[in-house]
C-alpha cells in the first residue's frame, strides 16, 4: 500500500507545482512576447465604450456594415460553430433565412453575389472580418443610409482592408474598425 500512496502523492505534489506555477508562468512569459503583450486590442468607439478589435462585434444596423453570424451570439466566453453539417436541414434553413435578410437589406445585388462569409458563421463565431467582396457589398445600402457618396465608402472600405496574416489566406476587412471610422467620417461630412 505504501508503494502505491506514496509515487502517487508525489505525481500529484509535481502535478499541482507545474499545472498552477510552471505552465501558466511559461504562457505568460509567452505572450509578454505577443502584440500588446495578450492582453487583446482595444479601441474606443465614438459612443465612449470600449471594444476589443479581434473579437466579432454583432451589427445589424442598416448604416453600418453587417459582420459575419455568429453562431454563439458574439459572446466570447464561449466561442464555437453550430456543429452542423452543410447537409444539415436547420442549416441550410438558418443559411437561407439569413440570405434572405441579406436580400431585404440589400436589394441592390444578386443573390449569387453574396459572399458565402456573410452567411454563414466561422468556426469560433467571434471573427472580427468580413471577406472584401463582404464589404463591398454593402457599399450600396450604406451609402444610400447615411446619404453620402458611394465612392467616400468604396474609399473607406479600400482603406481598411488588411493583408493576408503571416502572408497566409485571403485579404480580409475588420468590420468594427471600419465601422467606428464610418462614423467619424459621417459626423465630419
Amino acid at each position: 500500500m505504501k508503494k502505491e500512496i506514496i509515487p502517487s502523492l508525489l505525481l500529484t505534489i509535481v502535478c499541482i507545482l507545474f499545472f498552477s506555477g510552471v505552465y501558466p508562468a511559461l504562457i505568460w512569459g509567452i505572450a509578454q512576447l505577443a502584440p500588446n503583450k495578450g492582453e487583446g486590442f482595444v479601441i474606443k468607439g465614438d459612443n465612449g465604450k470600449y471594444y476589443y478589435e479581434n473579437i466579432g462585434q454583432k451589427f445589424t444596423d442598416d448604416k453600418y456594415f453587417w459582420s459575419r453570424p455568429s453562431a454563439v451570439n458574439y459572446n466570447a466566453s464561449g466561442s464555437g460553430g453550430s456543429n452542423k453539417g452543410p447537409d444539415n436541414p436547420d442549416y441550410l434553413a438558418q443559411v437561407q433565412a439569413t440570405i434572405d435578410t441579406f436580400m431585404k437589406h440589400n436589394p441592390d445585388i444578386n443573390k449569387a453575389d453574396i459572399p458565402s462569409d456573410m452567411v454563414t458563421a466561422s468556426g469560433s463565431g467571434l471573427d472580427p472580418h468580413i471577406s472584401v467582396q463582404g464589404a463591398e457589398v454593402q457599399v450600396a445600402r450604406i451609402a444610400k443610409v447615411r446619404r453620402i457618396d458611394k465612392s467616400v465608402v468604396e474609399a473607406l472600405v479600400k482603406k481598411h482592408i488588411d493583408g493576408p496574416m503571416y502572408g497566409l489566406g485571403p485579404e480580409r476587412v475588420n468590420v468594427l474598425k471600419l465601422n467606428i471610422e464610418l462614423d467619424q467620417t459621417t459626423r465630419r461630412q
